[in-house]
């Protein structure tokens, strides 16, 4: 979960880096680090902390390292090793004559190091990385080149990785590989680019090339190679992103994650666009499977994406009449998984890149399943892992806490559950257009409930300020909404929280409930809100103070409720989108009250890549 950037090019490596940096820290920040080539010798610059801390450090050089072109920068996700300085990145190996970056786990680092250290070798750090700076550099040390030797390690390694280095052997070259974690290849003019994503680089090229696994790539100022493990040159096609620098700025806001839940109408317009007509005519033509011969759906995700799936189970069982399992990505793998040529996957990562989804995908390919992916990233690995896929063209995501990335992939799923249901018959073709009408009005409901909150959510602030845990409660497709919002809320706010159907909260969860729980109920329409208010009073004879995500005008809501977040009456189809906003707006907001930093969370990054 580590971010990696390379650069060979111009007398501006450091400004190259620190901007690719800074763009991705939310894949962690536990330390930040720079190895820069410069006369004779490699300059390795480390501090622990936020990358703010290394800005510091640099801006005390006095312009000393405007001259380098060449260099390496990341910033740490600790998994092997506490945050120290001695355990940032980059680590020399040998005599200091190489350096190394890396993303990822290698597995069977013990037994390198003890063989190393059986050689003489002395370890200044207790990551696994320390031991590829090493090998690498006993290689270099031999009279192989940077990339035979990378190469040659690369076969001893067992994990994931995704590493880059340099050599003061090689001035102007950076040298790098994957496996299982991302890579990516920036181009440029007379300047070239390594990063671990595209929007590291989205302010220096929109030209990118993949690295698929084993290939070695080697960087320099004019020139990009691309080789297989054995040194053969392949031959591979860039493709262009079409997100723009702006996107992964700030934009006068004081935190991405409120940028990005104000995206959010955009971010839905975007993902819909060409997919459904003004007539509620859904065209899934780029999905290039037979969705006729499908008679199971099984989704598989992680964290925010699988409440997504869950969702979307929700819309294709009622629409297409399809059973649909929900499974999280971790326990599928290992669940020796059954089905056949019918069954279709869809597999759902943000990054494209979860370590654990990209598992899931490879044990459903081993039955025969169709693999569908829903991702934001173009390009990205479980792209070329997959029979079909789904962009869910979001934008770039920069706060760790998933907002417009979420409502995104539930409209993609309802999508395909349209798609399903036309295909299938299942319903009327009159009542499938009026839904998908329904569906075409998600970005403008959702910029009607962001107007209608205006500060109502901050009043809720005061409700949370004795809280010592939370309750959110829901029925029916309010129920994986309430789950969101409990894994948004304990996600930046670090206050325990808990996700539960209403009708089973009397079988535990009431238990926690008091003056200092908050319950949060999102209330939906018919039998299923009654049922909900029911559940809702009982928790209020406990103590508990309760906030309520209702219908604007709800009188039975403003009647029970402290406080009511409303949403704009909506075809049902669209209940998730609006629900969502007040409780990722809720999150936000507690979290801001307590101090803290909603964009990076303590302990968590944003590509979930080592398992």
């Amino acid at each position: 979960m580590c971010g990696i950037v390379g650069y060979a090019g111009r007398e501006r490596c450091v400004e190259v880096l620190m901007e690719g940096l800074g763009h991705l820290e939310y894949r962690g920040y536990d330390s930040a680090g720079l190895a820069l080539q410069r006369e004779g010798r490699i300059e390795q610059i480390r501090e622990v902390g936020r990358l703010e801390n290394l800005t510091r450090v640099l801006a005390g050089r006095n312009g000393d390292l405007s001259q380098v072109r060449t260099g390496v920068g990341h910033t740490r996700w600790a998994t092997h090793g506490r945050p120290s300085e001695e355990n940032a990145h980059p680590h020399l190996g040998g005599d200091g004559g190489v350096a190394v970056v890396h993303n990822g786990i290698i597995e069977n680092f013990s037994e390198l190091k003890e063989e190393l250290e059986g050689r003489g070798v002395v370890f200044r750090s207790e990551t696994d990385t320390e031991v590829m700076a090493h090998m690498i550099a006993e290689r270099v040390e031999a009279g192989e080149t940077l990339r035979r030797a990378l190469a040659g390690v690369l076969q001893r390694l067992e994990g994931s990785f995704a590493v880059a280095a340099v050599s003061v052997d090689e001035p102007g070259k950076v040298v790098a590989a994957r496996h299982q974690s991302p890579l990516v290849v920036g181009l440029g003019e007379g300047e070239n680019f390594l990063a671990s994503a595209v929007q590291a680089l989205l302010g220096e090229t929109h030209e990118f090339l993949v690295v698929e696994n084993g290939e070695i790539v080697e960087i320099a100022d004019s020139s990009v190679g691309v080789f297989t493990s054995s040194g053969e040159p392949v031959e591979r096609e860039s493709f262009e992103v079409d997100w723009d620098a702006e996107a992964v700025e700030l934009g006068g806001y004081e935190d991405y994650m409120l940028k990005e839940i104000h995206e959010q109408p955009a971010a839905l317009g975007a993902t819909l666009l060409g997919r459904i007509d003004a007539d509620g005519v859904v065209d899934l033509s780029e999905v290039e499977i037979d969705l006729s011969e499908i008679d199971r759906v099984v989704i598989v995700a992680c964290g925010t994406a699988y409440h997504a799936g869950l969702l979307g189970k929700h819309a294709i069982e009622k629409l297409a009449r399809i059973p649909v399992e929900v499974v999280i990505a971790s326990e599928y793998r290992y669940a020796d998984p059954i089905g056949d040529d019918h069954t279709l996957v869809v597999a759902i990562s943000q990054s494209g890149e979860t370590t654990d989804t990209l598992a899931a995908v490879q044990a459903a390919r081993g039955f025969g399943a169709r693999v569908l992916a829903v991702t934001n990233t173009r390009g990205s690995l479980i792209t070329r892992e997959v029979d079909a896929v789904l962009l869910t063209k979001a934008g770039p995501e920069i706060c760790v806490a998933s907002t417009k990335t979420f409502v995104a992939q539930v409209a993609v799923l309802d999508l395909l559950a349209l798609a399903l249901a036309g295909i299938r018959g299942a319903i009327s073709e009159r009542e499938l257009r009026e839904i998908g009408r329904g569906l075409r009005l998600a970005p403008e409901k959702v910029e009607e409930t962001l107007g209608l909150l205006g500060n109502r959510v901050e009043e809720a602030v005061r409700i949370f300020e004795d809280a010592r845990c939370s309750l959110f409660l829901g029925r029916g497709i309010s129920y994986p909404v309430a789950l969101e919002g409990a894994l948004k809320l304990k996600e930046i706010s670090y206050l325990p929280s808990e996700g539960y159907p209403a009708g089973e909260m009397k079988h535990g969860p009431i238990a926690l409930v008091d003056e200092h729980c908050p319950v949060i109920a999102v209330l939906g329409e018919g039998l299923i809100r009654e049922k909900t208010l029911s559940n809702v009073e009982e928790t209020i004879a406990r103590g508990a103070s309760v906030i309520a995500v209702a219908r604007e005008g709800d009188k039975g809501a403003e009647r029970m409720a402290h406080l009511v977040l409303p949403v704009p009456e909506a075809p049902e189809i669209l209940a998730p989108f609006i629900c969502s906003v007040p409780l990722q707006l809720l999150a936000y907001h507690v979290a801001k009250n307590r101090g803290l930093d909603v964009d990076k969370p303590r302990n968590l990054a944003k590509s979930v890549t080592v398992e």
